[in-house]
């Protein structure tokens, strides 16, 4: 599930540090203020679905893709970008690819790869790195049924949520699919679930912003490491979801802690 979606469906999670990985990941950077979050652009038109996604949406849109197609394996390639050694865990998948620690002050493990591997396989890689990793994907099995995804990680936008550039952001990762019925319905729970009584089904463009209000933080004690004390502490604020929906902008708030 994308990290947004499981904060919609549970705004207070129980000491997300520890249980919800897959989540509190993405707060780490946030002190008090407003801040913009991940961004997505979809397009319906009679030959393709466009999912255009900042970072952070990138595994979403890959799983998609991947899951409205109907083959055993595909040829991949891209590169792996995590914060910690994950060794042990692609040896539990049964995936070979080289881990290379970077030399700078800020530790992090990088692959790159080039392979075939089980469809399945590859959307459960994308559910198991969501509490640790980034998976930035590209493969491609017809014209407008492929993921494109950009080999680095883009900078944090030191931007205010008044000055955002989304059209920039969302060409991190680009997905396409096969127009139907079933992909139609998959984009709806899985990206703009919470707007759906609000789209017509001949919906054409929907650009969704996310952006955050951090209210209070709530800093662990007992911890003298700054770094483990900004990775520990829990954000307490607002998600605020903006859908401009063919036009019409409809806005929503969740309360969370993160």
């Amino acid at each position: 599930m994308h990290f947004l979606k499981k904060i919609t469906e549970n705004p207070a999670l129980e000491d997300p540090a520890k249980e919800h990985m897959d989540v509190h990941r993405h707060f780490y950077r946030y002190s008090r203020g407003e801040f913009i979050g991940p961004a997505i652009k979809l397009r319906q038109t009679s030959t393709k679905f466009t999912l255009k996604g900042s970072l952070e949406y990138e595994d979403l849109v890959q799983e998609l893709v991947l899951r409205s197609i109907r083959t055993d394996e595909l040829e991949i390639d891209g590169t792996l970008i995590s914060g910690q050694d994950i060794s042990d865990k692609l040896n539990e998948f049964d995936i070979n690819w080289e881990l290379k620690e970077s030399t700078g002050k800020t530790k992090n493990y990088k692959a790159s790869f080039e392979q075939s591997i089980e469809t399945e396989k590859i959307i459960d890689l994308i559910d198991e790195f969501r509490t640790c990793c980034y998976l930035l994907l590209n493969f491609q099995l017809e014209k407008w049924v492929r993921v494109d995804t950009k080999s680095r990680l883009p900078k944090p936008s030191k931007k205010k949520p008044i000055d955002d550039d989304v059209g920039k952001r969302v060409q991190f990762c680009k997905g396409y699919m096969n127009p139907s019925a079933k992909n139609n319905q998959m984009i709806m729970d899985e990206v703009v679930f919470d707007f759906k009584e609000e789209i017509p089904e001949d919906w054409s463009k929907i650009t969704l912003t996310n952006n955050y209000r951090i209210n209070e933080i709530a800093i662990p004690r007992g911890i003298k490491d700054s770094r483990k004390l900004r990775i520990l502490a829990v954000r307490k604020g607002k998600l605020i979801r903006t859908a401009d929906i063919d036009g019409e902008i409809i806005e929503k708030q969740y309360s969370f802690v993160v």
